[in-house]
């Protein structure tokens, strides 16, 4: 079984870090109809990337997974055409008009944005061509494993692949049923333009209109109660697995190289980890990575974690204290001396000027440090014995750099009138280059001499993505000068640089098998409440209706600026429904 590490590009520079890092795959939005507008990229640049990607082995694809307005159904096939020239190896879409169009012969992978929460939804899917789903986040284990049956009773021979998010920031409400954005601040969700309704703060208030106060009699004011922590599901990799994911998503097309180049290299790490230990499972490539850094999700944007729904409900999904990155937890603060703070920092913690520290919602950055005792760059208010993270690491982030080697095998040949050089990368697809060059057959005086010296010039790849794994020369030992040796090389290594994007060693794109009945649905947003949710405010407090019913229940949200949602709790279906 074949797996791959997908990751999010926000452009072309995060997308090639991406790929430094040890990503099989990346996903990027185009300058229109991707669900992240202001992610938006040229095809220009996406064909560059798919020239870059091509060199190690790694695929691209396209997010054009907006709902689209019928007056831009042709421009969103000619923008499907244009990838598809460009190289794209998949597109990833939402709004189903577009399997009635004509459409180029590419793969189509269903985005999250299309509710993919059913065993019911996944096989409609499959039955309409698709080649991956992108798994709803809400889903468990158990779930997974039911979708994954289903597909392949109904398809033995060629089930969908299935595409699973094990890293980075949640929606609060189902994906592609969120419309609170566009109905409060006229800014779809389901166009690109989410407004962030999630991460706002909110009183939460009864039927009479009075906030409801938590376990510690405090109120809830202008809380952040649908700020879900991010997903970390690293630790549960063996048993997505062994439900049937193939593809590994990491969140985040607006986060930048750093986050990207850290996030990937520490799963590029757990992932060849459970490889080498499973024989029966491959990755796309036996690249070789180096590192300048030790990856740790908690060193770049990270607001603590959650495996969500992975394992069933549990409490603890969000952070109604702050919706910013709270990073790695640095230790307490102790008192104020002069214009100083005194800490007392956790074992192993390290500070530097320029680190950004965070309390509660408020934060400061770090001017000078002697010990444990820091300068903030403007006052601050804390109280003994409060808690402080790092949310910006700036010794860490000055460290990020990855490197990714393909290896690749050189032969080296007799001909009837010279001689003929090949390499090949030990990729999945194979990628190779073959040159032939007229020279003469003479035997070498040294035979040891001469053999040694062809293998050190021909693996000399310093400057390239390649490095060498293996040099097979002639059983004969023949004279080849050194400048002539570096020619060939450098002739061969320039091929295979330049082979084409869409050629018979580049990464497939088939034309889905979608059945001529195809069926095409438009949500309407007025029919639906603001948000559906699986995430319940009630069960985050502590107050399932099931186990331990609050008797005064919050019946409402309440913005800053006085606008009320009202809160429905469906626990038959266990949802929390805003409207």
């Amino acid at each position: 079984m074949m797996l791959t590490l997908l990751a999010p590009a926000r452009d072309l520079e995060t997308a090639k870090a991406a790929i430094q890092a040890g990503a099989d795959a990346v996903y990027i939005g185009a300058s229109a109809y991707g669900a992240r507008q202001a992610a938006g990229n040229s095809t220009e640049d996406i064909a560059a990337l798919v020239r870059y990607a091509r060199l190690y082995g790694v695929q691209v694809l396209v997010t054009l997974n907006t709902l689209l307005r019928d007056n831009e159904l042709p421009q969103a096939v000619q923008l499907a055409w244009q990838l598809y020239e460009a190289g794209v190896d998949a597109l990833i879409i939402q709004d189903l008009q577009l399997l009635n169009q004509n459409m180029p012969p590419i793969r189509l992978h269903a985005s999250t944005q299309c509710d993919n929460r059913t065993p019911e939804q996944v096989v409609r899917l499959q039955r309409m061509g698709f080649r991956r789903a992108v798994l709803a986040r809400e889903l468990s284990v158990d779930d997974i494993r039911a979708i994954r049956e289903a597909t392949l009773a109904d398809n033995p021979d060629s089930p969908i692949e299935l595409e699973a998010f094990v890293h980075g920031a949640l929606c609060v409400c189902y994906s592609g049923r969120c419309y609170m954005s566009e109905r409060l601040m006229n800014r779809s969700a389901n166009r690109g333009e989410c407004a962030q309704m999630c991460r706002m703060a909110y009183d939460l208030i009864d039927a009479q209109g009075n906030e409801i106060r938590d376990d510690s009699g405090r109120p809830v004011h202008q809380r952040y109660v649908l700020s879900l922590k991010d997903m970390d599901r690293s630790d549960y990799l063996e048993e997505l697995i062994a439900a049937g994911v193939t593809t590994f998503k990491i969140e985040g097309r607006l986060k930048n190289s750093d986050y990207v180049t850290n996030v990937v290299a520490y799963y590029r790490q757990k992932l060849d980890s459970i490889i080498r230990q499973t024989p029966s499972l491959q990755r796309t490539a036996a690249h070789v990575f180096s590192y300048s850094f030790t990856p740790d999700p908690s060193r770049t944007f990270h607001r603590s974690q959650t495996d969500y729904f992975l394992h069933g409900r549990t409490s603890g999904m969000a952070n109604w204290q702050s919706p910013k990155s709270t990073g790695q937890p640095i230790g307490t603060y102790l008192r104020t001396e002069g214009n100083r703070l005194v800490l007392r920092l956790l074992p192993g913690i390290v500070l530097h000027p320029g680190d950004g520290i965070g309390y509660g919602n408020e934060g400061f950055y770090i001017n000078a440090v002697e010990g444990d005792r820091v300068l903030p760059n403007h006052p601050v208010r804390l109280q003994a014995g409060d808690k402080l993270t790092r949310n910006f690491d700036k010794a860490f982030t000055d460290s990020l750099h990855a490197e990714r080697h393909v290896p690749v095998r050189i032969a080296l040949t007799e001909t009837t009138d010279g001689f003929r050089l090949r390499m090949e990368t030990e990729t999945t697809p194979t990628r190779y280059a073959v040159r032939d060059f007229a020279y003469p057959h003479q035997t070498a005086d040294n035979a040891e001499m001469a053999l040694d010296n062809q293998r050190r010039q021909l693996s000399k790849l310093g400057g390239t993505p390649y490095v060498c794994s293996d040099v097979s020369l002639p059983e004969t030992a023949y004279f080849i000068p050194v400048s002539v040796l570096n020619d060939w090389r450098r002739q061969v290594v320039e091929e295979m640089m330049n082979r084409p994007v869409r050629d018979g060693n580049a990464p497939s794109s088939p034309n889905p098998d979608i059945p001529s009945s195809r069926h095409a649905e438009l949500p309407s947003s007025l029919e639906e409440p603001l948000m559906t949710c699986r995430y319940c405010i009630l069960y985050e407090m502590g107050h399932c209706r099931k186990t331990n019913p609050l008797r005064n229940e919050p019946r409402y949200l309440r913005l800053a600026n006085g606008t009320r949602l009202s809160l429905r709790f469906d626990c038959s279906r266990c949802e929390m429904v805003i409207a």
